[in-house]
């Protein structure tokens, strides 16, 4: 093994998603290889542990099972890799005298006798006896089943099909389900070595070539005895242990460093965008906002960064921080004052109903300050509720929308079909060309878009015309102002709806029209280099992760070359008002 190789480039690598769960998969690789520790000369061969464990298992079973090689009779490349030397080739029955499945009973937790041990009572290859359920079982079945020290079990069904558990203490009489296999091994073999084997790259790789189809792990009996295990020497087997504990706990150590340094990034991340959104005052906001740019390589090294700054751009937009005001924009209530012709326009269409009442807003009650020129109204005073549910039989071809065809907080439309392929047969509303469409089911998660053809949508949405600017009530219903205020009366309800009168009352912060303008071509700007970034650190988590198996191939076929590293991605610009 070239170990070097691996820790010239740990730098570049352990930050990839999976690096920690690479490396000690790549440790159990090397050890079942022999390539973790070295070999002794002085060491008895395998050979000999193999013709002791024959003999053995010969006793116990009372019965001729076959002769165990250490060249087993095999095609040839049949064998996973050639072995060290003093090592054999076995199958796992060679080295086991019992391989069977678990006794067929109903846990009952009102019983405290024998316990019956399930795939769901192992987690983390821990088991909480306290929790185990019991079950009535006989004596007879009882010595049949019992779990002993040493035994290992595998599950052959379920969400963790394949998974071991080695039997180490039992503080009370068990037996295991029938979902489990035991491997009862022989008790020269060490019964370490042989979970770690059964954990390795090595052994899943035989699970899926021995699956029909090749995706889920084929786990039975007969599976698992054909299963070829590399035996290392007694000895040897106990080293290999040894210095795998010795590594998984310094894997442990990274993982818990690495969590603790990403941690510490999503902390200040986190804290850098809340004092940019929480900024008094210019000089406030611009010291902020300077100090994100200047380290956006740390606050923003993940996709999910991403995502935090994006909201972060939608509520300084909605705060007037993004777009310069202007003096000559005149105020926005002149704005709100013309209003009213579309409202009754629609209303003679019959593409909303009346107006209902609203209370006059008391601007001091506002969520916050705005800017000079700016004025707070309430949604049905800024945009249109329409309501047009038609019979969906009459429009076969037309597009049809649902909740699930919006992306969640990004305002992006997904794939969608036709209300004849949808199977659509209730009412829906009717939309136009340039509508907002709203899902109000589960309202948090922000789905919302804008729509530049005609069709129906799920009567779970509501159909919105804008009255001002639409793409910056898009953008503000994208918002954190938003969506706090749409779930503030629904929090607490398993599947929160907001109703046409909850939605109404919301309070739009509503800027003069020039200066929506402003605000939407700024972050339009802002969200291309969002994209951007995104995407280049997307590229980057792919090359660490093909550059960590790329070293992880090279340093376990013992190779020099030097894969190319990759680079870290470029740094976003912001600029700011």
């Amino acid at each position: 093994m070239n170990s070097g190789l691996v820790i010239a480039h740990f730098d570049h690598t352990s930050d990839a998603p999976d690096a920690i769960p690479r490396l000690r998969s790549f440790i159990l690789d090397l050890a079942v290889r022999g390539k973790l520790v070295g070999q002794n000369a002085k060491d008895e061969p395998a050979s000999e542990l193999l013709k002791r464990i024959h003999a053995e298992n010969l006793r116990l079973k009372g019965r001729e099972r076959g002769k165990p090689s250490s060249e087993p009779e095999v095609r040839p490349g049949e064998l996973p890799f050639l072995a060290p030397t003093g090592w054999s080739w076995a199958r796992l029955a060679d080295i086991s005298y019992r391989i069977h499945y678990g006794f067929t009973a109903s846990a009952d937790r009102s019983r405290k006798g024998v316990r019956l041990l399930r795939i769901t009572d192992i987690q983390n290859n821990l088991v909480d006896w306290s929790s185990v359920p019991g079950c009535e079982i006989s004596e007879r079945e009882i010595d049949q089943y019992k779990l002993r020290p040493g035994d290992i079990l595998i599950a052959r069904t379920g969400g963790t099909i394949g998974k071991t558990f080695l039997v180490d203490k039992i503080p009370v009489v068990a037996v295991f389900a029938s979902y489990l296999i035991r491997v009862q091994k022989s008790p020269e073999f060490c019964d370490r070595y042989l979970k770690l084997f059964l954990e390795s790259p090595v052994y899943w790789k035989q699970l899926r070539d021995g699956s029909r189809g090749g995706g889920q792990p084929n786990v039975n009996g007969q599976t698992l005895s054909k299963m070829f295990v590399p035996v290392p020497p007694v000895a040897e087997q106990n080293r290999i242990v040894d210095k795998v504990d010795e590594l998984m706990s310094l894997c442990d150590r990274l993982e818990r460093a690495h969590k603790k340094g990403e941690d510490c990034r999503d902390q200040l991340a986190a804290l850098a965008l809340r004092n940019l959104n929480n900024g008094q005052d210019s000089e406030s906001f611009r010291s902020h906002a300077d100090f994100y740019i200047s380290h956006v390589p740390v606050l923003c090294s993940r996709p999910s960064h991403v995502n935090q700054l994006r909201r972060t751009i939608l509520n300084l937009a909605v705060r007037g921080r993004l777009a310069e005001q202007c003096s000559t924009d005149g105020p926005a209530s002149e704005l709100l004052r013309w209003q009213q012709k579309d409202k009754e326009r629609l209303v003679k269409e019959g593409k909303t109903k009346e107006r209902m009442q609203l209370p006059d807003l008391n601007q001091d009650l506002a969520p916050f300050s705005i800017p000079s020129g700016w004025r707070w109204e309430f949604f049905a005073n800024v945009a249109v509720i329409q309501s047009n549910l038609v019979d969906p039989d009459k429009y076969q071809d037309w597009a049809h929308i649902a909740p699930d065809n919006i992306e969640t907080a990004t305002g992006k439309l997904l794939p969608y079909t036709t209300i004849g392929l949808a199977g659509v047969f209730s009412a829906k509303h009717l939309f136009s060309s340039g509508c907002i469409l709203y899902s109000k089911i589960r309202p948090a998660l922000a789905k919302v878009v804008v729509v530049d053809f005609e069709g129906l949508c799920s009567a779970d949405m509501y159909p919105i015309t804008a009255l001002i600017n639409r793409e910056y009530l898009h953008k503000f219903m994208l918002s954190d102002v938003f969506v706090r205020q749409s779930v503030s009366e629904d929090n607490r309800v398993a599947m929160p709806k907001i109703n046409q009168i909850a939605l109404s009352k919301i309070m739009v912060p509503v800027p003069p029209l020039a200066e929506q303008g402003r605000i939407v071509a700024r972050v339009d700007e802002l969200m291309a280099i969002c994209d951007r970034l995104e995407a280049q650190l997307t590229i980057a988590v792919s090359e660490k992760r093909g550059l960590l198996e790329s070293v992880l191939f090279h340093a376990l076929n013992d190779r020099d070359e030097l894969p190319k590293r990759s680079g870290r991605p470029e740094g976003l610009q912001m600029g700011v008002v």
